[in-house]
């Protein structure tokens, strides 16, 4: 099976991460998932934010979990990101432009606008940011807002638009106790002892290693997929990197590059 492209935090290669002009562009540009991280705010609106504080994506400084949604709303999260494009060929991928008001703090509910508009069976992938102050009440309000939109209870795994994602085995837990049929996926930069067999928690659907635990085992893949489950890949920019996963089986590789990736998959 081709693994599925999934744009980390949009066409972030390109665009300012975690902006609708990066989304917009990973989506023309082909990917087939979007990856976001989410947080909340001190008035409790989820924001799709990386870093604990906004001072490196942001013309604002502070944390995140101290600023209320209109505080965020007035800074610029776009500008920062003025990087040239490493060769030609992205430069001619870069079509998007982003307006005005693309510029401001993007919200889950305005993502989630986006994914449902655009449907055929393009995935969100959900991270929730932990440790964080509010604890369990981000995979709360996550659960809260999907049924907003009629996400919350898909008629099966495979079927269902959002995966939930984190690095805490105990987030996995809650959402699968707040939402049974949204899909799980369990992140992990290193395995440790009791998962070396590709044995997950059984709140988890997925496998989420980093690419450097791949590299130290490739096997785990193999792994993982005789305990049943398919593995999601985090960053795979270089186009080695991305035929290295493709060989092992990798489902989905998550990218800061859909078009490369994707290009590199089509050429193999």
């Amino acid at each position: 099976m081709q693994p599925q492209v999934v744009a980390h935090r949009g066409a972030s290669a390109h665009r300012a991460e975690h902006t609708l002009g990066a989304y917009a562009l990973a989506l023309e540009q082909g990917a087939e998932g979007l990856e976001c991280d989410v947080r909340l705010t001190r008035d409790g609106h989820l924001v799709c934010v990386h870093d604990r504080r906004i001072d490196r994506t942001s013309t604002g400084r502070g944390v995140v979990s101290t600023l209320t949604l209109e505080r965020m709303s007035t800074m610029d999260y776009v500008s920062w990101h003025d990087e040239l494009p490493e060769s030609a060929d992205e430069l001619m991928e870069q079509r998007t432009v982003p307006t005005r008001g693309e510029v401001g703090v993007l919200t889950l509910e305005s993502l989630l606008g986006l994914v449902k508009d655009v449907g055929h069976g393009t995935r969100l992938f959900v991270e929730t940011k932990h440790p964080v102050r509010y604890g369990g009440l981000v995979e709360a309000k996550l659960v809260a807002l999907l049924a907003r939109f009629g996400l919350a209870d898909p008629p099966s795994k495979e079927d269902s638009p959002i995966v939930m994602m984190s690095f805490s085995s105990r987030a996995v837990r809650r959402m699968r106790r707040f939402a049974p049929a949204v899909p799980t996926v369990l992140l992990f930069g290193e395995i440790p002892p009791p998962r070396r067999s590709g044995a997950l928690p059984a709140a988890a659907d997925l496998a989420g290693p980093g690419l450097g635990v791949l590299r130290a085992d490739p096997g785990y893949v193999a792994r993982a997929a005789e305990r049943g489950h398919d593995t999601y890949v985090w960053t795979v920019d270089d186009p080695d990197d991305v035929r290295f996963c493709q060989r092992l089986g990798v489902r989905y590789i998550a990218t800061n590059k859909p078009a490369t990736t994707r290009r590199t998959l089509a050429h193999d």
